[in-house]
């Protein structure tokens, strides 16, 4: 793991288009700014956590489990 020290206003660069910036640092929390191309999801690690949980849940499920569109379409696998 690299660890890097910053102050406010300072940023790191990952790759040529992913820049995070140190936007505030208020006692143990510090407010991180990214900019990443629009294709780069960018999530928080817990909710990057969850996200993978339900697409592993989805991927074992039958298609009888699942329930039609919401617009009332049915489910086409």
């Amino acid at each position: 793991m690299l660890v890097l020290s910053r102050h406010r206003d300072e940023s790191i660069i990952i790759g040529d288009d992913i820049i995070i910036t140190v936007v505030d640092i208020r006692g143990d929390k510090v407010r991180l700014g990214i900019q990443a191309p629009p294709d780069v999801p960018v999530h928080r690690k817990e909710v990057y956590e969850a996200i993978q949980r339900e697409n592993r849940q989805a991927a074992r499920l039958r298609p009888d489990q699942t329930r039609p569109l919401e617009n009332g379409e049915p489910h086409t696998p």
